[in-house]
């Protein structure tokens, strides 16, 4: 029969696979901080973009995306993560490719994350050609053509946020986030977040969106889940 540390390491291994990585915490007690990211401050404008090329894949309009609120402006694709990982966490690297297409002239998903050291495999699903444009500082720049149906993989080493876009259609963007630990979370439609099995200890929370930055929050965590409210706003 299990005894209680050795259930929490199963149950541990079983729960807590984010983003390419298996964290491993030797903790008998362990808690979740979940919450939400909320938009604070003027209203946000209503707008289009206008698509003046291959427009019989792309539609002749699109929506920015840089900055997607729910109805009670919560928000879309926001990365919550730990500012440093809980003393003594473990976690081992998994080789499993993360996946980013090219749908309808919109990158999908908008924001992902993928372990330092891991690989992005990029799609094209579309009967147009596009090309795959990264910035970044940490991780070498890339400027790839991709025909539909062509998969370029690209192994990112280092953590940063990585911009990536298409010369092709401008208004095309994609957030590659190299992670340097597992406790990261991309935001959901409501801006819903969780980051689960954590051991008691106080930590920082970082949460960023591409349009408004980064904010930190200090918590707590006990025995129980801690539930949180995040807040930004434009700078």
């Amino acid at each position: 029969m299990l005894n209680r540390t050795d259930l929490s390491r199963c149950l541990t291994a079983a729960l807590l696979a984010l983003g390419g990585w298996l964290a491993l915490l030797d903790h008998a007690h362990a808690a979740a901080i979940k919450g939400t990211v909320h938009y604070v401050g003027a209203p946000v404008e209503a707008k289009k973009l206008s698509v003046t090329v291959d427009q019989f894949v792309c539609g002749k309009d699109k929506d920015p995306e840089d900055l997607v609120l729910s109805a009670q402006r919560g928000i879309r694709n926001a990365v919550v993560s730990l500012t440093a990982p809980p003393p003594g966490a473990r976690w081992e690297f998994s080789t499993a490719p993360v996946f980013l297409d090219q749908r309808q002239c919109a990158f999908t998903p908008r924001v992902i994350l993928v372990p330092a050291g891991g690989t992005v495999e990029f799609l094209n699903s579309d009967r147009l050609l596009h090309n795959i444009h990264s910035t970044s500082k940490g991780n070498p720049v890339f400027n790839r053509t991709q025909p539909k149906g062509r998969t370029i993989p690209i192994a990112f080493a280092k953590p940063e946020i990585v911009r990536i876009g298409c010369d092709l259609h401008s208004w095309m963007r994609a957030w590659v986030v190299v992670m340097e630990h597992p406790f990261y979370a991309v935001t959901g439609g409501d801006g819903d977040f969780a980051l689960p099995n954590l051991p008691p200890g106080k930590y920082t929370l970082s949460a960023w969106q591409e349009s408004l930055g980064t904010v930190t929050k200090d918590v707590t965590v006990g025995e129980g889940d801690v539930t949180v409210a995040i807040e930004m706003r434009r700078r």
